[in-house]
């Protein structure tokens, strides 16, 4: 094989899930949360999702490093809420609602890029992973996307305990994989939890970002590589 400038050679790769692998439809949108909150007895704004999404990241990026909690996620999905125009004790229980129905499979879309990107990784042996922060059954994940027989190794936090970036976790993975951190890569869309978490123990990064700013694999953010579609990946890999 010609040998890609910037590529390393590996036996097993990883992967985030959310927002990596599969994304969330319009239940888990500005409609969707109004619907819910509307079941709750509450009105909110659906215009105002995003900003309340950004404005919430916060209690996400707090939680790095912490034990696996489901409140971490309940907390964030009420300050969503909130923001949105939700009031009242309504805003607990229809946030718990929302933590409970992301767990299930049937409200997220996977990226089109994914299964040809997994399959060729599994046509060179490579060992794949998933490693996600998420309370979603990993079994149930890989039957409803059909992804049987392309995954050799699962580890959610809620099962394992801690959450990305615990180095913990990763060394889980590893450990499960049978393979060495320096042979590994971690592919994911978020920087300090996937990529610098797995640099930590010691495996390498690759950064996605579908965003059509991005011009091409060739991209880094500082020396992790960054990619568009996972059919970049294997570019990347000797």
């Amino acid at each position: 094989m010609k040998k890609v400038p910037g590529a390393f050679s590996t036996r097993a790769v990883f992967f985030d899930v959310d927002f990596t692998l599969i994304y969330p439809g319009p239940k888990f949108q500005g409609e969707g949360y109004r619907e819910f909150c509307a079941a709750h007895g509450m009105t909110v704004d659906p215009g105002r999702f995003g900003a309340a999404v950004l404005s919430a990241s916060h209690i996400l990026d707090g939680a790095q490093q912490a034990v696996y909690n489901d409140q971490i996620f309940i907390d964030y999905t009420a300050h969503i809420i909130e923001r949105m125009g939700g009031t009242g004790p309504a805003v607990v229980e229809c946030a718990a609602e929302i933590y409970r129905e992301w767990a299930a499979c049937q409200h997220f879309l996977m990226y089109e890029d994914v299964p040809a990107g997994l399959k060729a990784l599994a046509e060179r042996n490579l060992i794949i992973g998933l490693i996600s922060n998420s309370h979603r059954c990993l079994e149930s994940f890989q039957s409803h996307f059909e992804l049987e027989g392309l995954i050799d190794v699962a580890i959610s936090s809620s099962q394992h305990g801690y959450m990305k970036p615990h180095p913990s976790i990763f060394e889980a993975a590893l450990k499960l994989g049978g393979v060495a951190a320096s042979e590994s890569v971690m592919v994911g869309d978020s920087l300090s939890q996937d990529i610098e978490g797995a640099r930590r123990a010691g495996m390498r990064g690759v950064l996605v970002r579908r965003s059509e700013s991005i011009e091409s694999s060739s991209t880094t953010s500082g020396d992790v590589p960054i990619i568009r579609s996972l059919l970049e990946l294997p570019g990347l890999l000797t």
